[in-house]
């Protein structure tokens, strides 16, 4: 009996080996197509966001003019980019390579980690999770969306226009703005996972739509303040553009975790009544 358990063990470690290996070469392929067109990634998309004609600044320029809010438009960003480690412009070479693989191969990973777990569920749990390896992709690339044209963006504005005296100049390091750049467009895409852990931590009785609703006020404070913060303005109407969205998230997070926990509690009211007749 314990031998038939070891080789249980033994083969679903070999299988999740194999989907590991699968995901890991969709990942270093991407990578490889991504290291191939180096030229034309960073000067069309990782240096986007430092250019004042990027077309999240032209919006902002078009809505300001009508709404009539003046200080909307970033017309210069101030900043010079350098290399200061022998192995900088390489290091962030393989680096970008791989975070723009890593993206691009994500649904696929994901898809690869639910054929692994999906066995292992009963018939009611896997149809309650239908779909999840599509939310799971749509949320996370509506997040790098929103970390590429709205978070990069206010962050490099801000931060190339930041000065605490006329003397300083802004000469960033390579290594210091690819950083913050994936930084924000990977954070972002983790954070829009926030209703699929919602779902799951729900499902298991760790949160509930009541906990979530306490502490509303807590989390919208949270939320103006990291607006308030990145956007490159102070005023109102730049600090909605990512207040908003987050906030957003946030409720149909507690939307999310309410229709799962009525869910739950209808199974174990049938459960109930099935064990009592």
């Amino acid at each position: 009996m314990a031998e038939e358990k070891e080789m249980a063990f033994l083969d679903h470690l070999e299988e999740l080996r194999w989907h590991v290996v699968r995901s890991v070469a969709v990942i270093f392929i991407m990578m490889i197509l991504a290291f191939v067109f180096t030229g034309f990634i960073f000067d069309h998309i990782i240096f986007a966001p430092s250019d004042p004609n990027f077309i999240t600044f032209r919006w902002l320029c078009r809505l300001g003019e009508v709404t009539g809010v003046d200080g909307l438009c970033v017309t210069e960003i101030p900043m010079k980019l350098q290399s200061r480690f022998l192995m900088g412009q390489f290091t962030m070479q393989l680096t970008s390579s791989f975070v723009i693989g890593l993206c691009v191969a994500f649904p696929y990973v994901i898809w690869e980690l639910w054929r692994f777990v999906s066995p292992g569920l009963y018939a009611r749990e896997k149809k309650g999770s239908r779909g999840a390896v599509f939310y799971v992709s749509v949320l996370f690339l509506l997040g790098i969306a929103f970390g590429y044209f709205i978070l990069s963006p206010m962050t490099v504005a801000f931060l190339a226009n930041y000065t605490i005296s006329d003397k300083i100049s802004n000469e960033f390091d390579i290594t210091s703005y690819v950083s913050t750049i994936t930084t924000l467009v990977l954070g972002s895409g983790l954070l829009f996972q926030l209703p699929i852990v919602m779902f799951f931590l729900t499902k298991i009785g760790i949160v509930t739509p009541q906990f979530l609703r306490q502490y509303r006020k807590h989390a919208v404070v949270v939320i103006l303040i990291t607006g308030a913060i990145i956007t490159p303005s102070p005023d109102p109407l730049s600090q909605s553009l990512i207040s908003v969205p987050l906030y957003i998230l946030y409720e149909v997070s507690i939307l999310i975790s309410a229709m799962e926990l009525k869910r739950k509690e209808k199974r174990e009211l049938a459960e109930m009544q099935n064990s009592a007749t």
